[in-house]
């Protein structure tokens, strides 16, 4: 439930915040690691740090303006990929920041990187964990993908995708792999 009032609470607050340019403004929320955050090792649950990069994802479309597209033509966000490294535990009560930006896309995918800011102890932000993750839009109605071309123009811009990082051709690559693994007959 308590993912509920931090979704009802980013619909209220993100109609207050400056609009993001898609490909220069990441969105930034902050956060707090409430008990029912908590796994049996008491720090954050790694289940937790994807439904928070949801609502770092619907910042993100909400800011953008890319929300009232999906609304008009109904359409459905999709993760087909993700993956996450963990570098630091988020203890209870300690503060974080959940940063979601757009890195790159290809015709229908887009790939995003969120990472999870957290104090150190110079009082420097230090990335407790990063994630990569693929999602699109799907219209139902036409039974495919969303072109990324049109998603831009519906938020007023018409850049060129910048090239992908070491980092996400990796995981590109490794989400190829294993989607191989997965169809290929045994």
């Amino acid at each position: 439930m308590n993912l509920w009032f931090r979704l009802i609470w980013l619909l209220v607050s993100s109609r207050f915040g400056p609009r993001l340019e898609p490909l220069a403004d990441p969105s930034r929320l902050g956060f707090r690691v409430w008990p029912h955050d908590l796994d049996t090792s008491l720090h954050m649950n790694n289940g937790r740090y994807w439904s928070l990069m949801d609502l770092g994802r619907t910042d993100l479309m909400l800011r953008t303006g890319l929300w009232r597209a999906v609304l008009r033509h109904r359409w459905v966000p999709v993760v087909n990929a993700g993956m996450i490294r963990f570098r630091r535990e988020l203890r209870p009560f300690q503060p974080f920041r959940v940063e979601t930006a757009i890195l790159c896309w290809t015709e229908t995918w887009l790939v995003i990187r969120h990472r999870v800011l957290i104090r150190g102890k110079d009082g420097e932000e230090v990335v407790a964990a990063h994630a990569l993750v693929r999602a699109a839009l799907y219209d139902r109605a036409n039974r495919a993908y969303v072109p990324v071309a049109r998603l831009m123009a519906e938020i007023g811009t018409l850049q060129e995708s910048p090239g992908p990082g070491p980092e996400v051709e990796a995981f590109l690559t490794s989400e190829e792999a294993m989607r191989e693994s997965t169809t290929a007959p045994r």
